[in-house]
């Protein structure tokens, strides 16, 4: 039987204190109480009451050493602790935590909360990257108070992820239908996480600036606006009318670059006509369009990155024209992937936008990223993938406005 008064006196007072909690330190972590425990700068008090524990001096000099072995002998020899340290320990201090249990059961509940969103994520390897850098940055820990919350936004996160990008919606209408309320991406962790993945889906550093217009641009260019003025597309040379509001427009700004709203094109029911309309990636290419051609340029719209809902509607109004489209973009798997979406929507022929292209142009910029099939000509994925250089579309602009001139 453990003789209490007797324990308190070798191990519970205030001078052995220091080793009771490395004991404890011990236990906690699964580890063996062998060998020896040392205190720097020992007090007389503290080397007086090892003494009295162990029945012997405890040597000499500014450090204590204490052997666990000795000790858990004596505790049995003298009756003070039959079984021993590890008994003694949480006699005096309480029950031991067994942190080996507690972390493998919290990062159990850290798996089952990202489970959702992984299932989500499984046929999505654009997104692949992101979801690294969640677990990278701790995010998600650092956003929610543990497990419990982090299930509930990761959960909904999850069905935000699964609906972008979406073809065109209102960010209030677009969080009722995920998250079943209209102002659950407003703000708030799922709201910076939803912001973080959409960024991730538009090419985009995947942390926010926090800036309004950087939000606005960042859920338009998966499809889902604001508001209707939020959602822009810059274009160039597109034919006007003089029975239209857009077509008036259009036509007063020949050979200048136009910005049209979201707004202004849903207010436009009739197609619009043209032959062949060419699209680039980068507002670069407008700019040295206009520069250089002036109202001789031909119908030329800038996607501005992953194409935003206006960008959307002004195409589909030009498909309905009867337009065809040749396409352009950096030669970078970000750029492919835009691309690839375009070509999926509304179809396009390469515009020197193919293997050949690619391989004529210069550059020693690497190429990073995972790579993305070309359906449209599938030798330029393997041709990226052996190259491994990116092209920017600035280093083609001088081709790209040959092929624009009259």
């Amino acid at each position: 039987m453990t003789d209490a008064d007797r324990l308190r006196r070798l191990l519970g007072g205030p001078d052995t204190a220091w080793l009771v909690q490395r004991v404890r330190s011990r236990l906690e972590r699964g580890a063996p109480l062998t060998g020896k425990v040392t205190l720097a700068e020992a007090t007389s008090a503290e080397r007086r009451a090892a003494e009295l524990l162990l029945g012997r001096r405890a040597g000499t000099g500014t450090s204590l050493s204490v052997s666990l072995s000795e000790v858990d002998r004596v505790l049995r020899a003298s009756g003070a602790s039959p079984d021993g340290l590890a008994t003694a320990v949480e006699l005096l201090d309480g029950p031991v935590r067994d942190l080996a249990r507690e972390n493998a059961a919290l990062a159990a509940a850290w798996r089952d909360a990202f489970a959702p969103l992984d299932e989500a994520l499984a046929s999505r390897p654009e997104l692949a990257e992101w979801r690294a850098w969640l677990d990278a940055t701790g995010l998600v820990r650092r956003l929610t108070s543990g497990p419990a919350e982090a299930a509930d936004v990761l959960h909904r996160l999850a069905a935000v992820v699964r609906r972008l990008p979406s073809p065109d919606i209102p960010l209030g209408q677009f969080a009722a239908e995920t998250c079943g309320q209209a102002h659950a991406l407003d703000d708030g962790p799922l709201a910076t996480l939803a912001l973080s993945s959409a960024r991730a889906l538009a090419g985009r550093p995947f942390r926010a600036d926090g800036g309004a217009e950087s939000r606005r641009e960042t859920w338009a260019a998966v499809g889902v606006h604001l508001d209707e003025l939020s959602s822009t597309v810059l274009c160039l040379g597109l034919p006007g009318d003089a029975h239209t509001p857009l077509g008036r427009m259009l036509a007063a700004m020949r050979g200048e670059p136009v910005s049209l709203t979201l707004r202004q094109l849903r207010r436009h029911m009739a197609p619009i006509r043209a032959d062949l309309v060419r699209i680039c990636e980068n507002p670069v290419v407008v700019a040295a369009a206009a520069d250089a051609l002036g109202s001789a340029c031909p119908p030329l719209v800038c996607c501005n990155g992953r194409p935003s809902t206006a960008v959307w509607r002004l195409l589909e109004l030009l498909a309905e024209g009867g337009a065809e489209f040749a396409y352009h973009g950096d030669f970078d798997w970000g750029g492919i992937a835009i691309a690839a979406a375009v070509h999926t929507r509304i179809g396009w022929r390469p515009w020197r936008y193919d293997a050949s292209a690619y391989l004529k142009a210069a550059s020693d910029t690497p190429l990073a990223g995972r790579p993305v099939p070309t359906p449209w000509d599938p030798s330029l994925a393997t041709a990226m993938r052996d190259r491994a250089v990116r092209v920017e579309e600035e280093q083609v602009l001088a081709d790209l406005l040959t092929d624009l001139a009259p």
